[in-house]
């Protein structure tokens, strides 16, 4: 195997890995193929731990970061170049930086202001996939659960300053979904394994209210007979993926806000891209930079950055649309959300305290790919239909106090035989040499 074979392969785990360090209030977990000789006191990996947890630790300026891209050459580039400053990409960089790698990274606009910051605010394992996994018998759904729910526990540990445990409440209204709901949860406990972060429970209908003051305990031609509460964790996107980057600045990689790829370099004999021709949006100048690898993390826009590479390339992105709107502190209680199991299109709404306020929205809707995405007024209706049904309170247009739309790509992988099944984990790919592509996945799931 080649050098620049095992390179690549090893930047590809990386990649996979989708930031297996994390650092977040002043400590770094680390995967386990960094070796114990590496965490003396003497070694790379310690002086980052104390570089990054350092409270008077300053983040290298915009020129600094700046002049380390353009400071790579065909003879000395960049171990590895990321595009893309989302939580994927981000996490990425941290990762592969906190490795000995030298690292770029560039994003068009700024860290966290794409799908990152415009999720549900949860980290969670995935009701809907285990449920789907047991009853099509789908172990990769099945693995994926498994999974989030291992990295929920570890992100809330990572990051406790930003991330907690949210209780969650569903409603039943007849006795079946009561013993549905509970066998369903507790077997979500008990696939959480030594991750739970609390046990489910029944509470009676008396009791669900006094939890839940606005929740009411008549709809249409049904009556309340109790709810179900579980625990999943709620977070603050855009401030993590923000940590992530500077904590990547501090372990020593260059990463550069509103800097976006404009082309690739590409090696005259072997075709392979060994760069990227980047533009500063802020001042308009454009320059070089030069790296073994780059690493596609753009999102729901990794299809433009590899038709960079490939005009032929296949689409692999299916984007899916999810709409929030903030509302009033009133319509939820400090502390505790609401989970719509089921609406009137089969989809799940969440209804969560968020700072001070009240967000509600949905997600896996169809979507085209735009740089802006905006919620339409039907999809905003639909929010507030869904939850009126469960509430005590009038649900006004007029208490939307803002709302948004954020697109997630989930992906197709390219190499799979089968093309039809949309993953809800990343996707990994090498479709062109020297660019590989990774998507897909959820925030949980960020670190790999």
């Amino acid at each position: 195997m080649s050098a620049t074979a095992t390179r690549l392969r090893r930047v590809a785990a990386v990649a996979s890995a989708a930031a297996a360090v994390t650092a977040c209030g002043g400590a770094i977990i680390f995967p386990p193929s960094v070796s114990s000789n590496d965490r003396g006191p003497g070694s790379v990996v310690e002086s980052m731990r104390r570089a990054i947890s350092d409270p008077s630790a300053i983040v290298p300026s915009r020129n600094v970061q700046e002049s380390t891209l353009i400071g790579s050459s065909s003879v000395n580039p960049l171990d590895v170049l990321v595009v893309g400053g989302g939580a994927t990409g981000c996490g990425v960089a941290l990762d592969a930086a906190t490795r000995g790698l030298r690292v770029g990274l560039v994003e068009r606009e700024d860290f966290s202001s794409g799908t990152s910051s415009r999720s549900t605010k949860l980290i969670h394992g995935g009701v809907r996939y285990l449920e789907k996994a047991v009853f099509n018998l789908d172990y990769g759904q099945l693995k994926l659960v498994f999974h989030a729910l291992e990295e929920r526990k570890q992100v809330i540990e990572n990051a406790p300053h930003l991330c907690h445990a949210l209780p969650c409440m569903t409603p039943c209204f007849n006795w079946f979904e009561v013993v549905y709901y509970w066998m369903g949860l507790k077997m979500y406990d008990l696939v959480a394994g030594r991750h739970l972060l609390h046990l489910s429970r029944y509470y009676s209908a008396q009791e669900s209210t006094e939890l839940f003051p606005t929740l009411a305990r008549k709809g249409k031609d049904k009556s309340l007979r109790g709810t179900v509460v579980y625990y999943d964790g709620q977070m603050n996107d855009s401030r993590l993926n923000v940590g992530l980057a500077c904590s990547a600045a501090l372990a020593g990689a260059a990463v550069l806000n509103h800097a976006e790829v404009v082309s690739f370099l590409k090696d005259e004999g072997t075709k392979r891209i060994i760069g990227a021709k980047i533009r500063d949006n802020l001042t308009g100048q454009e320059f070089e930079t030069y790296a073994k690898v780059v690493v596609n993390a753009a999102g729901p826009f990794c299809d433009s950055i590899r038709k960079m590479a490939n005009k032929d390339a296949h689409p692999m992105i299916c984007p899916s649309s999810g709409v929030h709107v903030v509302l009033p502190d009133y319509y939820s209680p400090e502390g505790m959300g609401l989970i719509v199991p089921k609406t009137k299109d089969g989809r799940v709404v969440f209804m969560l305290p968020w700072l001070g306020r009240t967000v509600a929205g949905t997600t896996d809707s169809n979507t085209p790919i735009t740089p802006l995405p905006e919620p339409h007024e039907d999809e905003i209706q639909f929010i507030l239909d869904a939850i009126c049904d469960y509430l005590n309170v009038k649900v006004r247009r007029t208490d939307v106090l803002s709302a948004w739309s954020g697109i997630r790509p989930l992906a197709v992988d390219p190499n799979a035989k089968n093309t039809e099944s949309v993953s809800r984990d990343h996707v990994v790919s090498e479709d062109y040499p020297g660019l590989v592509t990774i998507t897909g996945g959820k925030w949980t799931t960020y670190r790999g």
